[in-house]
């Protein structure tokens, strides 16, 4: 029986790509990934020639079955996202779930996150947090946004730069104006930037300054 791999890529920064993924991303027999096109150019760097296949949320569905038969035939296969570790907020979930089914081998890489250099830069509480990733666009967004207003641990999320703005807005709403956060964008990039300060200042600065890039938003939880 074959093994997978998850293993992380760079968020932005290509030197941030590890010599054991590398190694591995050339040894395996086949690799999975979010966008073929996106990961092409990140293979083409390395010199990573090994055959790739398209495995994001549209086609996971239909793919896992093919993968997991695969290994079980001996294959060793290697998943990848566009940027940072596969499974979170990106495809990943699904195969995992049906290799570990199956007693398949399942190793992850430790690497890239956007989440937690932009948790650990906040300079706001870490020791206890809880992951939100991107809020639902429409339906549910309201009820969600509700279930976190007494939440006391530091709250992360991930947002598109053309939304940011409304999503702050809605957390002064709900948190508070006052409440502290903390937005980092482009991380590992030659451009990253965190703004700190209360939802009132970032609400102003972000009115002023277009947000661009990839956004983690970093919200303090409830005083005691």
């Amino acid at each position: 029986m074959g093994k997978l791999y998850v293993v992380p890529t760079p968020v932005g920064n290509l030197e941030d790509m590890t010599f054991r993924a590398i190694r591995i991303l050339k040894e395996v027999d086949l690799i999975l990934a979010e966008d073929t096109r996106t990961s092409g150019i990140l293979l083409k760097h390395f010199e990573i020639k090994n055959s790739m296949q398209s495995h994001h949320k549209f086609n996971e569905h239909k793919t896992v079955e093919s993968v997991v038969n695969r290994i079980k035939a001996g294959e060793t296969v290697a998943l990848i996202s566009d940027a940072g570790t596969p499974g979170i907020s990106d495809p990943g979930f699904l195969v995992v779930r049906e290799c570990v089914r199956n007693g398949i081998e399942v190793q992850c890489l430790p690497g890239a996150t956007a989440f937690v250099p932009a948790l650990v830069a906040s300079g706001l509480p870490n020791e206890k947090f809880v992951f939100e990733g991107f809020l639902p666009q429409k339906k549910g967004r309201m009820t969600k946004l509700k279930s976190l207003v007494e939440e006391r641990r530091t709250m992360v999320f991930y947002e598109s730069p053309h939304r940011l703005l409304k999503t702050l807005i809605q957390f002064a709403e709900y948190f508070g104006t006052e409440r502290q956060v903390s937005v980092s964008r482009e991380i590992s990039k030659v451009h990253e930037e965190t703004v700190r300060g209360s939802l009132t200042e970032l609400i102003e600065h972000f009115t002023v300054t277009e947000p661009r890039g990839e956004i983690v938003i970093i919200v303090a939880g409830i005083d005691d």
